[in-house]
């Protein structure tokens, strides 16, 4: 995730404290990994930097003067960029996975235990996702089903690797 598109993002509804961005970042999007204030303020200096945003006004705070920022005109050019712009899909084309099946074959060990061990993990995480789904709003069961989708693909993966693996195992030993 882009963490300075975002925050540019939620600055073109207003111009927000470094603070209120941070809340409102975390209501939206830091369900699983909240935003660290100094991560905020990092981000903030370096779009000020880069004419992106820029401080609409300076209060005093019970600590250090709260700036109050407000996005630019190039800041918005920036945000409408990035969100017409496709992600780039990722092919998975370099997979930890493959990366242990292989190893494992190649030391000898145990290729079937590990995928057992890696399928009991993906199913476990997939059980405990389908429960925060459950009792989660619209923008929780949507990050949840992502998930889930892209656990069902691996565990596809590991069914059908598993299901090769004498194959695999004579074509890396050889």
């Amino acid at each position: 995730m882009s963490i300075s598109h975002t925050l540019l993002g939620l600055l073109e509804s207003g111009p927000r404290h470094g603070y209120d961005l941070k809340r409102a970042f975390d209501a939206h999007f830091g369900q699983d990994r909240p935003l660290h204030y100094g991560q905020v303020y990092s981000t903030m200096s370096r779009l000020l930097k880069n004419g992106l945003v820029e401080v609409e006004g300076i209060e005093p705070g019970d600590g250090p003067e709260r700036k109050r920022y407000a996005i630019t005109d190039a800041g918005v050019t920036d945000v409408e960029g990035w969100l017409t712009s496709p992600e780039k899909p990722e092919p998975y084309l370099h997979s930890v996975l493959y990366t242990k099946v292989v190893l494992a074959l190649l030391t000898g060990r145990d290729a079937a235990v590990l995928l057992d061990t890696q399928r009991a993990e993906h199913l476990r995480l997939m059980r405990e996702l389908t429960r925060r789904k459950t009792g989660g709003d619209l923008a929780d069961q949507l990050i949840c089903d992502h998930a889930l989708f892209h656990l069902e693909a691996d565990l596809r993966w590991l069914e059908l690797t598993t299901a090769r693996l004498d194959r695999l195992a004579a074509e890396v030993r050889s």
